[in-house]
């Protein structure tokens, strides 16, 4: 039996969604040091490429683009992935979260556009890679959601209720797919330094009609950590998810987020 280090990802296969910035990036990076070989998704090419560059042995890697939104790109992505790399071990769903606002100010589409890139896409993405791992006989699937899971974000009516959805989705398959050594897994980071956490920012300040720095130091001051988390961090619970290791953890929801949800 082949005998590997702790947490070694050497020999798995990872999609990682959403790879061009943020959270998908560091995931990629970190996937990538721990010795998998990832595909990098997301729509635009060059940021892409421009990862790809900085990962560990970037020969090993390749990038493919996508709009997670439409199902003739996933499955054209998963068969460039299998014609690469062959079957994926490791699947990182992972999508930018619906823009801001009320739940009674927001549109129809708003929800549509939502549950096509994050639920109809999930739906998608396992559907055509899930085959591949019960003929493996291992896999983890691992969605980036958010803490509003737990407690609802004040001002983000439409990603509140997509998340929840994400988090019911995930569960249902993580027993679904238990028998087959598959684990299903949310992670859910708290305030990361990210562009979508300035952008938010951003217009929060815009709505309250204060700065952008005060918003920012008052979402601060609700972690008891008193820091925002770095993507490092939260790539990092991923990893271990994603790892060997974890094969007796799934259908859970992992908070990264400093302490900032005060429930036990």
């Amino acid at each position: 039996m082949t005998e590997h280090k702790l947490f070694d990802l050497s020999g798995l296969n990872a999609l990682v969604c959403g790879a061009s910035q943020g959270i998908g990036r560091a995931t990629a990076e970190l996937f990538a040091k721990q010795g998998a070989r990832v595909c990098l998704l997301a729509r635009n090419a060059d940021k892409l490429e421009a990862v790809k560059a900085q990962l560990s042995n970037p020969e090993r890697h390749f990038c493919v683009t996508a709009d997670l939104s439409r199902q003739a790109d996933i499955e054209s992505a998963v068969r460039t992935t299998a014609e690469k790399f062959g079957p994926v071990q490791i699947l990182v769903n992972n999508a930018g979260g619906p823009a801001s606002g009320t739940l009674m100010g927001a549109q129809s589409a708003a929800f549509e556009s939502a549950l096509a890139t994050h639920i109809l896409s999930q739906l998608h993405l396992c559907q055509a890679i899930v085959p591949q791992m019960k003929a493996e006989g291992f896999g983890r699937i691992i969605n980036i959601i958010s803490t509003s899971v737990r407690v609802p974000i004040s001002g983000l009516g439409v990603s509140n209720t997509i998340r929840a959805a994400v988090a019911g989705f995930a569960k249902t398959l993580s027993n679904e797919l238990a028998p087959h050594s598959i684990t299903v897994n949310n992670v859910l980071p708290g305030y990361t330094l990210t562009e979508r956490l300035s952008s938010l920012a951003q217009s929060a300040a815009t709505r309250d009609g204060v700065t952008h720095d005060q918003i920012m130091e008052g979402w601060r001051s609700q972690i008891p950590a008193r820091r925002f988390a770095k993507p490092e961090e939260v790539a990092a619970a991923l990893a271990f998810l994603a790892s060997r290791e974890a094969g007796y953890i799934t259908g859970v929801s992992l908070q990264v987020d400093g302490g900032r949800i005060g429930s036990i």
